[in-house]
């Protein structure tokens, strides 16, 4: 097991390696999902606006959660078995071009969309959909372009071309 001090030597503590690491500053996805989810139940419970007739939220609704959770796992398992971290905070060691990631380059951000998405067909919350509106806006505009652009600057060409053959979402 290597020591605080065998880390220094490697270059994990070094100030140089925390150049490396993308900064979120405030902006962590979980979140803004998490923040989105919040405000929609909120004005929700305040002015209840439906979508659907009630007998087909929850037969809507059930499945987009139940695919928005596999997704998840799937992508989850994929930075896991190429040994890379999935918190963004921490330093990306390799390019994931498997599973999920060979359809979109952000599959856990779907899968978050997803999860809402299923969430406010399954509670009949148009706030629900309203609120995903900005959470997507705010991972799609101010999220993704910082990590794309720390991914550019670590990994370089390989990046590059797999940014050229991968969409950004599907």
């Amino acid at each position: 097991m290597a020591t605080r001090d065998d880390n220094r030597t490697s270059g994990l503590w070094s100030p140089r390696t925390r150049r490396r690491t993308l900064r979120t500053g405030l902006v962590r996805p979980p979140l803004v999902f998490l923040t989105s989810l919040v405000a929609g139940a909120l004005i929700q419970l305040a002015k209840p606006l439906p979508i659907f007739p009630g007998t087909l939220a929850v037969p809507l609704g059930a499945p987009v959660v139940v695919v928005a959770i596999a997704l998840f796992c799937y992508a989850v398992a994929r930075f896991r078995a190429a040994g890379t971290p999935v918190p963004a905070r921490k330093p990306t060691t390799v390019i994931v071009s498997t599973g999920p990631y060979r359809f979109s380059r952000n599959p856990i951000y779907l899968a978050f969309s997803l999860l809402q998405l299923g969430i406010a067909i399954w509670v009949n919350s148009l706030w629900l959909m309203a609120t995903l509106v900005g959470a997507v806006a705010v991972i799609h505009y101010v999220v993704i372009p910082r990590e794309e652009e720390y991914l550019e600057r670590k990994f370089g060409a390989e990046y590059l071309e797999y940014k050229r053959t991968v969409r950004r979402w599907l």
